[in-house]
């Protein structure tokens, strides 16, 4: 199996601690992620190969941010050094019917002014299989978006599988472009397509009809099939378009589940659900990366690679922080049935 290829913004997190809201905080825990970052760190976990690119600055900060990656079994020697600062965001964490916040401070960070040109896309993708980037790093700056795009085209020349999170971030594009006319140039590029009602909406204007999550439940898969027909229909070289299916009850009780949508057949997840959540911050994101591995681990079988992103995204509410730290043996036992929370011993 070759290796995977992520490419996005690290940055440092601050949380005050537990539930609490900023306003109550007198100290913040640290912790290190983005998105693109916490599907290497996952696919990792799993033991895979994999590389994360981005641009960091040269100061103690990014060297942490490199230590965190490092630590977790990623490969950083393809990340560029240069730049200002490391992003930062803020998270307050929610419970029950105040939902969490997240405030972002990343203006002129090192990602952000990264141009087309400063990575080496021929010598990243050498012994590469799959490349995965989301819509964050296109909403990050206009030089974020071309190098993404480079990126894209140079896996394409060179016959890798392109995945994206459609991941829109209303806080973020403020550099005067909407995403209607960034993202069709780079998601064309892509294989697989991941994305939520909300992305659909608001990139490309597309949404289930019947569906408001804003009321809690479960969410009914079947109800987004014209939703993922569309957008493979607009994208025309896209073999896969995943959807993620989240019911909000509360902050701390969610529904949790997805379909995947081939071209012919609709595979639909189990639901589970999700009664205290620990974070969800990262959900989409370790969804991104047990899809990856389960289909390149269980090629041909879509239904298996579904059921593992499922659960394996269930199993990163359970977990603070970024990243999904679980292993391929703890999501195949919830996989097969086993949501005891027995003590293994």
């Amino acid at each position: 199996m070759g290796k995977v290829v992520t490419f996005g913004e690290i940055m440092l997190r601050l949380s005050p601690p537990g539930w609490k809201r900023f306003s109550q905080a007198s100290s913040f825990d640290v912790v290190y992620g983005g998105g693109e970052s916490n599907v290497a760190v996952s696919l990792a976990n799993y033991g895979m190969d994999v590389d994360f690119v981005t641009r960091l600055p040269q100061n103690d900060l990014g060297d942490c941010a490199l230590m965190e990656l490092r630590k977790r079994g990623v490969n950083v020697d393809k990340i560029v050094r240069g730049g200002e600062r490391l992003g930062i965001y803020f998270l307050e964490t929610g419970a029950v019917s105040r939902g969490s916040k997240v405030v972002y401070d990343r203006a002129h960070s090192a990602m952000s002014t990264i141009q087309k040109g400063m990575v080496d896309w021929e010598a990243v993708f050498d012994g590469a299989e799959w490349f995965h980037w989301t819509g964050i790093t296109p909403a990050i700056s206009q030089g974020a978006a071309d190098a993404c795009l480079e990126a894209i085209q140079a896996a394409n020349r060179l016959g890798v599988t392109v995945s994206t999170d459609l991941n829109y971030r209303k806080k973020l594009w403020k550099y005067g472009k909407e995403p209607g006319e960034v993202m069709p140039a780079l998601v064309e590029g892509c294989d697989v397509i991941l994305g939520n009602e909300e992305d659909a909406e608001k990139h490309f204007g597309l949404h289930p009809e019947g569906v408001d999550v804003t009321h809690g439940g479960s969410v009914d898969g079947k109800a987004y099939l014209s939703v993922l027909k569309q957008l493979q229909k607009m994208f025309p070289r896209a073999k896969k378009v995943i959807t993620t299916l989240r019911g909000s009850i509360s902050a701390s009780h969610n529904s949790w589940s997805g379909v995947l949508y081939d071209g012919d057949k609709l595979f639909e997840a189990p639901t589970y659900q999700i009664t205290h959540i620990v974070d969800r911050v990262g959900g989409g994101d370790s969804f991104m990366a047990g899809l990856i591995y389960g289909l390149l681990t269980y090629k041909g079988d879509d239904q298996k690679a579904l059921d593992f992103a499922v659960a394996a995204s269930c199993l990163k509410h359970t977990i603070k922080g970024d990243a999904n730290l679980v292993t391929v043996d703890e999501v195949e036992k919830l996989m097969g049935g086993d949501a005891s929370g027995r003590v293994s011993r």
